[in-house]
């Protein structure tokens, strides 16, 4: 192959990487779906490797793809930056930012900021992709990682975006109806609606003063959702008690949908409270468009 056909060859295969979709691939390139599949299959009888399982239905990538993927993704964008830099573009935020960001947070706190940033930056287009699943960033080809909770150890960089406070709250009308829990112990008597993710049901723990350490709670209830935002409607409704980190419930707890209880204790979610992160491949700090959206978000939580 010549080098600009292999390129192509190159981002066409980790765009079918990404959206798991010929058919998804052409339309981007604007190429019909049969010449992306003799493409990637040129690819890999050049490199003598099969890179995607094929079904009717969708497309992933095989063990050697996995690995061809994090390795020429990382290539494509050094080589992108440097020719931005030569061409003295670099400078100006422009092209196509990944953004990853878990569903309800991506909702409420990232996806109403983006008419505003883009704005600013006509040539910049943003694909924003909102799920609870655990993301690398390399391998998924995202620019910027919105990552709630602990952080693995890793080569990638992590800037805390903000930090996270937790509280139990259920609606006044549940509460004139089963009474206030008091004590960490009267939720064993509360319905309790439980947040059920990838990880499983997610713990409760409670704590009386900073210096000590956490101790879990046993709460039991008839609901249990991987949408944080059901529980939340649910308990608006009268239905139970929940636990969530205050970016979630803030509106719930301003109007009044919801109160607080148990305030001299602090709650979290695991044994000790984790903040809220930005993670990236190291050399996207040197991408305008990355570097421009990362100080965009800082100044937004620090203004709001």
């Amino acid at each position: 192959m010549g080098n600009d056909v292999q390129l192509l060859s190159l981002r066409l295969f980790i765009r079918v990487a990404h959206s798991g979709s010929f058919t998804e691939a052409a339309y981007d390139f604007d190429l019909p779906p049969s010449s992306v599949s003799r493409r990637i299959s040129a690819l890999e009888q050049a490199l003598g490797q099969r890179l995607l399982y094929r079904h009717s239905r969708a497309v992933r990538l095989t063990e050697a793809g996995e690995r061809y993927l994090s390795q020429v993704s990382e290539a494509l964008a050094l080589l992108d930056m440097a020719t931005d830099e030569v061409s003295g573009t670099a400078s100006v935020p422009r092209g196509i930012l990944r953004i990853n960001a878990p569903v309800a947070y991506g909702r409420k706190h990232i996806a109403p900021l983006l008419e505003a940033f883009q704005s600013r930056y006509p040539e910049l287009e943003i694909e924003l992709t909102l799920t609870d699943a655990f993301v690398d960033p390399v391998q998924e080809g995202a620019d910027v990682v919105v990552r709630i909770g602990a952080l693995e150890d890793s080569s990638l960089v992590a800037r805390e975006l903000s930090w996270q406070r937790f509280v139990i709250a259920a609606s006044p009308g549940y509460l004139a109806r089963h009474g206030v829990p008091t004590q960490p112990e009267d939720l064993g008597h509360h319905n309790c609606l439980v947040y059920k993710g990838t990880r499983g049901k997610q713990p409760w723990y409670v704590r009386r003063e900073d210096h000590e350490s956490f101790q879990a709670i046993e709460v039991h209830g008839n609901l249990r959702s991987n949408n944080a935002e059901s529980l939340i409607e649910a308990a608006i409704s009268d239905q139970g008690v929940v636990l969530f980190p205050t970016w979630l419930l803030q509106d719930a707890l301003n109007d009044g949908g919801l109160v607080p209880v148990l305030e001299d204790w602090q709650a979290a979610n695991q044994p000790r409270i984790d903040g809220i992160h930005l993670i990236f491949p190291e050399n996207r700090l040197r991408s305008p468009k990355v570097g421009a959206f990362v100080d965009y978000l800082f100044a937004q939580h620090s203004n709001g």
